[in-house]
């Protein structure tokens, strides 16, 4: 009997490090394709969808993923699957209504037909789930890359959570902003990044502990994005790093 080639890029995929799979679109492809699609009506009455990956045993924490200006592409499934393998209920959201940009241009389009409103609704539904759902323990995360990651704190601001990760994501937020925060933040950043700069991220700091809330920041002499093997500024060793960092600190909130 011929297995199919699916099943068979499948196996390969199940043991290769994070970062092999996330360069190689067909292996990124085949472990997205392991992701259950979930449907839920949100509060403000919208059908929205997410890929869901489960860890070997539940009830197990919770991780709600937020993807990049592209949409919710097979990199951000796989990073769930990552994470499901890990021991996390690992849910990637669409911001985008299935919508996934291939090239700059249709990011923009997609940018700018983006509806804030509509993502709070999105975001705080898909909380309100997790917390609920019986595969979880009650405990959620949120995590995200580049405009996610902003929308990863946006997240956590509409709903209480008990850690927010954030990779060189916009933080541009005053201590008013920041109080319904409850739980420990950790950003990543690049000094290199023209935009998530020193600044931001020092404004950002100066204003958490205006609001009493705990941020631990990591800088790395890299550019926007160096965490996605994907791009032109993926820097490996940070990418790394970054992610041993990031579970880490998923462990210090789920014990």
């Amino acid at each position: 009997m011929q297995i199919p080639r699916r099943t068979v890029v499948k196996g390969i995929a199940a043991g290769l490090p994070l970062a092999a799979i996330l360069a190689d679109p067909m292996l990124a492809r085949a472990v997205a394709d392991t992701l259950e699609m979930v449907t839920i009506t949100t509060k403000g009455g919208r059908k929205v969808s997410a890929a869901l990956a489960l860890p070997a045993k539940t009830r197990a924490p919770t991780v709600l993923l937020v993807h990049e200006n592209r949409g919710l592409t097979d990199y951000l499934k796989s990073m769930a699957a990552e994470l499901a393998k890990e021991g996390y209920v690992a849910l990637a959201i669409d911001l985008f209504n299935g919508k996934v940009a291939t090239n700059n241009d249709e990011a923009a389009a997609l940018m700018k037909a983006f509806d804030p409103n509509a993502a709070t609704d999105t975001l705080a539904s898909w909380i309100d789930w997790l917390k609920n759902n019986p595969k979880g323990d009650g405990k959620v995360a949120t995590i995200g890359w580049c405009f996610g990651g902003g929308w990863s704190l946006n997240a956590s601001l509409a709903r209480p959570v008990d850690a927010t990760i954030i990779y060189y994501g916009n933080v541009q937020k005053t201590a008013a902003e920041l109080a319904p925060l409850e739980g420990p933040v950790l950003l990543h950043w690049g000094t290199q990044d023209q935009w998530i700069n020193a600044q931001m991220v020092k404004g950002f700091e100066a204003e958490a502990k205006k609001a009493g809330k705990s941020v631990t920041a990591y800088s790395y002499v890299a550019n926007h994005a160096f965490a996605n093997p994907s791009g032109a500024s993926y820097h490996k060793a940070d990418a790394q790093l970054a992610w041993k960092r990031t579970l880490a600190f998923l462990k210090k909130y789920d014990t």
